[in-house]
């Protein structure tokens, strides 16, 4: 028998599937926030229907359960195979699904009611914070504790990844989340005035930083080279990547609070540390690309070799984007626009829903000792979920801009040129493309929710990909 035979691949089976079914229901929720932004009839006049209850909900979905549960799977078996080793505790792993499965209902059930702490991509109350942090240290044991434990003397660049994600994301979530309680449902945050907006934003741009950069590059590490069945480009540069990652990342918060009540030169720190940033992460792009060096002609008939590698050009883009957005004077035309949410997604749906379709891709399928029931269905996943982003971010870069622009329009004698309702009534024909590009990336996903139903479900045996023991 071979010793990888021992693995815990229950846990990572669990949260694989879930990361499929939490990311249709979050972008379900989010096509229906994008078809009311186009037509606001469709909240019914339901207060748990409105978009101030059902825009957390969607965030929270789509990060925490989408994306934490890829992360979760991919963290859990990637950690397994380059330590040889089996996870230090089932039962803890057991734990961190099930609790995690906890808190996305709990987030379900109290954000349409109105429950919230209104702290960005922290909205969650305080009894269900603390079941975050008892689900994160398990978490933390689990990881660390099977390093530990390893065979292997060397740790590969993706657990360094994994590692620097579960610690800053500790630390991010207990400072930020510290509240006075005053009943059940509601608390009030240990911060007071603007020196809450600073402690939210180092906690909310780094949550971007850490659980939807470091993590899934983490995933980018190790999925690339084994789909390509080539090695890292350049093994250096990826551990550069990640010290000048991690020390870079966590000072550019601020950019998000130009030109508000926090200090000038917290401003510009956070400016020019976003700046800085873009060397580190463009290090990283060319080296997940260039991975492919020598087997391009994969990327033909490959179809989770493009989720891949289009997720990481996604990467490249968004990392460019942001710090560009960052500098002052651009950020004085992009800020409280559609631009934004056109740059959150470029990131969103291109670089962590990619990489994470991709990670599933490769991962069911071997877990479940089963080939993909259908490649082209992939590959046509593949292409419906490309053009319903590049229709989604296109018509938030024009929106943007053109709100931008109509804002700061001023007549000859001072008086602004247009009233802000005119700049919503222009925006409306964009917001149905992006209703249109989301509801095209939601059908993708449905393809691929068929299409791992039948991999799994499947009675004929696979004959190709191999057992998950050699794989």
């Amino acid at each position: 028998m071979s010793p990888h035979s021992d693995y815990n691949y229950r846990v990572v089976k669990q949260f694989a599937i879930m990361t499929v079914v939490w990311g249709i229901v979050g972008m379900a929720v989010g096509v229906l926030i994008a078809a009311q932004m186009a037509w606001p009839v469709l909240n019914f006049d339901i207060p748990w229907l409105t978009f101030g209850r059902l825009r957390p909900l969607h965030t929270n979905a789509v990060i925490f359960a989408f994306g934490g549960s890829a992360l979760f799977a991919c963290s859990y078996y990637v950690v397994q195979r380059t330590c040889s080793v089996r996870l230090i505790s089932d039962k803890l792993a057991a734990f961190t699904f099930w609790g995690w499965q906890l808190v996305i209902v709990l987030a379900a059930i109290t954000l349409p009611l109105g429950i919230t702490s209104s702290k960005e991509y922290a909205e969650l109350e305080w009894p269900i914070d603390i079941l975050i942090t008892l689900v994160w240290v398990a978490y933390a044991i689990v990881f660390f504790g099977t390093i530990t434990r390893r065979k292997i003397p060397h740790i590969y660049v993706a657990n360094w990844f994994f590692g620097g994600f579960i610690l800053t994301i500790a630390v991010l979530h207990v400072v930020n989340s510290a509240a006075i309680p005053v009943s059940m449902t509601k608390s009030y945050s240990a911060f007071a005035g603007v020196q809450d907006a600073m402690v939210q934003w180092w906690y909310g741009h780094n949550a971007v930083g850490f659980f939807l950069t470091a993590g899934f590059l983490g995933i980018m590490y190790y999925f690339i080279p084994k789909q390509a069945e080539r090695p890292v480009y350049s093994y250096r540069l990826s551990v550069v990547h990640f010290w000048a990652l991690v020390f870079t990342y966590i000072w550019a918060g601020p950019h998000h609070l130009h030109y508000t009540a926090l200090p000038d030169w917290a401003q510009s720190i956070g400016m020019v540390f976003s700046l800085i940033l873009l060397a580190p992460s463009w290090g990283g792009m060319i080296n997940g690309i260039m991975t492919l060096s020598g087997a391009w002609e994969k990327l033909r008939s490959d179809p989770i070799l493009k989720f891949l590698i289009v997720s990481v050009s996604f990467y490249g883009m968004s990392t460019f984007e942001g710090p560009m957005m960052s500098i002052k004077t651009v950020n004085a035309l992009s800020h409280y626009t559609d631009w934004t949410i056109g740059h959150v997604h470029s990131g969103a749906l291109g670089w962590v829903g990619f990489i994470s379709i991709g990670a599933m891709y490769y991962l069911i399928p071997r877990l479940f000792n089963r080939d993909l029931y259908s490649i082209k269905l992939a590959e046509t996943h593949f292409w419906v979920a490309t053009i319903g982003i590049v229709l989604y971010i296109t018509a938030m870069w024009i929106s943007g801009v053109m709100q931008g622009l109509m804002w700061r329009a001023v007549n000859p004698d001072g008086t602004l040129t247009y009233s802000f309702v005119e700049s919503v009534q222009a925006s409306h024909p964009y917001y149905v493309v992006r209703f249109i590009g989301g509801c095209m990336y939601l059908g993708g996903m449905l393809l691929m929710a068929y299409n791992i139903w039948r991999t799994i479900f499947d009675s004929s045996e696979r004959a190709t990909t191999g057992s998950p023991v050699t794989a």
